[in-house]
């Protein structure tokens, strides 16, 4: 399982991603599911992917190769004149892999069912994210939906709903996301640390900061115990509900 975090704020673009791959109880590792392309000055893109291992790699693995040799081709992620065009790029490919490894039929085209959230900046566009699904469409951002998850998302959810703010600046952004991760590791054992991140800035046209963040990362402690703390202080907080004892 996975657990990926797209977040558009006024001053940017966050992403985050956990990092383990399983294939049972007893088969588990990490893998990488946020991969970066950047032309300094012009554009920088983040792809973040869930769902069937072999599938995602294989889609990544197309878009870098047709990226570096456009001859006699369709443009590819580094010359797509908008991020629309992009997403629409994005979900071509997964559809593409999805129908080559399957056998005929719907059922076996969902065991190589995968997500992708891509979002970035292209000279000439505004920031922005999409969610693009298994069947190659795909929907954007808005003002009322300014975030979006793949995986793992029930657990991660509810805190993103209730304290996410556009006016969020990126350290803010970033502590939210570790509680909303945070909350999910701790209800479902597929999803853990390392946690890859990445900070684009709006209109910078540059790579985004990039940094991943361990379990044993202090900061990433004090805010899971900080925050294990303050809902069990809040919650003795509240009125009890009256019932006979």
């Amino acid at each position: 399982m996975t657990y990926c975090v797209g977040m558009k704020l006024d001053k940017g673009l966050v992403f985050m991603s956990d990092t383990r791959t399983n294939a049972g109880v007893d088969n588990i590792s990490s893998s990488r599911k946020m991969f970066n392309w950047t032309v300094p000055g012009e554009r920088s893109i983040t792809i973040m992917t869930a769902g069937n291992l072999a599938t995602t790699q294989a889609m990544i693995s197309l878009l870098q190769e047709r990226s570096e040799a456009v001859e006699n081709r369709a443009p590819g992620i580094l010359q797509q004149p908008t991020m629309f065009q992009i997403a629409r790029l994005v979900g071509s490919t997964l559809k593409e892999v999805i129908l080559g490894s399957a056998a005929e039929g719907p059922e076996s085209a969902d065991t190589f069912a995968a997500s992708v959230i891509v979002g970035g900046q292209i000279r000439g566009g505004q920031p922005t994210i999409f969610l693009v699904y298994p069947e190659g469409n795909f929907i954007e951002v808005t003002a009322d939906a300014p975030f979006f998850q793949i995986g793992e998302t029930k657990y991660g959810k509810p805190i993103l709903v209730r304290a996410y703010e556009p006016t969020l600046d990126f350290p803010e952004a970033l502590k939210l996301l570790l509680v909303s991760f945070d909350s999910t590791v701790k209800a479902n054992i597929s999803v853990a640390p390392p946690f890859d991140v990445t900070i684009y800035k709006s209109d910078s046209f540059e790579a985004g900061q990039e940094m991943r963040i361990n379990y044993e990362d202090p900061i990433y402690q004090s805010i899971s115990q900080g925050w294990g703390d303050a809902l069990r202080s809040a919650l003795d907080q509240l009125p009890n509900y009256p019932v006979e004892e």
